[in-house]
């Protein structure tokens, strides 16, 4: 990787992204919720976290390979489907060569900008996240879609209260970029030459439609129009959680679990996996960090199935913390993006090299051989820190 495009760290790749896109489409990548308060704490939780290390035993070399739905991964870092990644014109293919590049897996929105059959042809490692939107034969024919594309797994995420009211601000997402939007738009991408001349090297503009929304071939409606035909949906319940895992038969991931009982009733619904996550603070906000729910949900059901974390994650010493207190694997969304926004493939390697870098010094300052090996005795918890949701004892719905 070139010096000059290099970056050390993930906030660094985000000071690249804000300088290198427009204003509006930066914004999309920060996007939470209402105040905020559920996206920073996400993040602000993990310093809260602290380390207990050795000063003598640390091993000469540390493996930090392991399996997640199936699938072996070189480190225990995975790509959190996200939504029309159109701030690079390669979008989700050039995520998809970077996570397999550095061996790991990927999910693919169901509102991502690519077709699944263009994106798994760049990483076979691919589960394909699906939401509950439209009756049931419409699900059922994309998740036939993605099992004839050969996705391996299929994550469900039903975790979105659709809060429109931000304190700085929603960004302003066109439905389509016709030719007046494009010129109604050209003040704001003229302050970023180089972003637009990117996209001008293909002669043609973003791609606000979801093609893996539409039938194989088709160009698939836009975002908006499937956006709304979700908010429309009847949300899911037990019976069709549980339907859809019979109805896939593979490796079946729950997005977006922050209760123990909801964990359970996951376990009973037969899934391989559930995502401890709160939407990365795109849902309801004043929900708390999802490291703070993870040790009573992984207590609870984590020698039954997987568990993963999703939010706040942004170096390697994270993805190290949410191991010790029962996490398999961390899903990382906005990190990606940046680097994605940054130096496209390569910004997305550099940053799993972040992470895998980050994962491999906290071990060996823990004096750990592996990330199997790692226990919350490894983790200094300060009083009040978590918040087990979902318990017994609770008296709330």
């Amino acid at each position: 990787m070139a010096r000059d495009t290099w970056f050390e760290t993930v906030a660094i790749a985000q000071q690249r992204a804000k300088k290198r896109l427009p204003k509006s489409v930066y914004s999309s990548l920060i996007s939470a919720s209402e105040k905020g308060l559920t996206v920073a704490d996400n993040v602000e939780a993990f310093g809260q976290l602290g380390f207990a290390p050795h000063v003598i035993g640390a091993q000469a070399k540390r493996d930090l390979a392991t399996t997640v739905m199936g699938q072996d991964i070189s480190l225990p870092v995975i790509i959190s489907p996200t939504g029309v990644q159109a701030v690079h014109p390669d979008g989700e293919v050039a995520v998809a060569r970077a996570a397999a590049a550095r061996g790991t897996a990927m999910g693919l929105s169901s509102f991502a900008s690519k077709p699944i059959e263009e994106v798994i042809a760049a990483n076979p490692k691919l589960f394909f996240q699906a939401y509950w939107l439209g009756d049931r034969d419409a699900i059922a024919a994309r998740v036939e879609r993605a099992r004839a594309a050969g996705a391996v797994g299929l994550i469900v995420t039903t975790d979105w209260s659709f809060s429109h009211g931000r304190d700085w601000g929603s960004p302003k997402i066109p439905e389509a970029m016709d030719l007046k939007t494009i010129v109604k738009m050209l003040p704001e991408g003229l302050t970023r030459p180089r972003w637009m001349w990117q996209w001008g090297k293909t002669f043609r503009p973003p791609n606000l439609q979801v093609p893996n929304q539409g039938a194989k071939g088709e160009a698939g409606p836009p975002f908006f129009a499937a956006y709304g035909e979700w908010m429309g949906t009847p949300p899911p319940t037990w019976e069709d959680i549980a339907w859809l895992r019979e109805l896939w038969g593979g490796p079946f991931m729950l997005k977006g679990v922050m209760r123990v009982d909801d964990a359970k009733r996951a376990v009973d619904a037969g899934v391989s996996a559930i995502s401890v996550s709160n939407h990365g603070g795109n849902n309801l906000d004043s929900t708390p960090a999802s490291i703070r729910a993870l040790p009573a949900i992984a207590d609870a059901v984590g020698d039954q199935i997987e568990v993963v974390l999703d939010g706040g994650i942004r170096r390697g010493s994270d993805v190290v913390k949410a191991l010790a207190l029962g996490a398999r694997a961390v899903m990382i969304g906005r990190a990606y993006l940046w680097g994605l926004a940054a130096e496209g493939q390569t910004g997305v390697e550099n940053v799993l090299d972040i992470m895998s870098g980050g994962i491999d010094s906290a071990l060996r300052g823990l004096g750990l051989a592996s990330v199997h090996d790692l226990r919350p005795e490894h983790i200094l918890v300060p009083p009040g820190f978590l918040r087990p949701l979902g318990l017994p004892s609770d008296t709330g719905a």
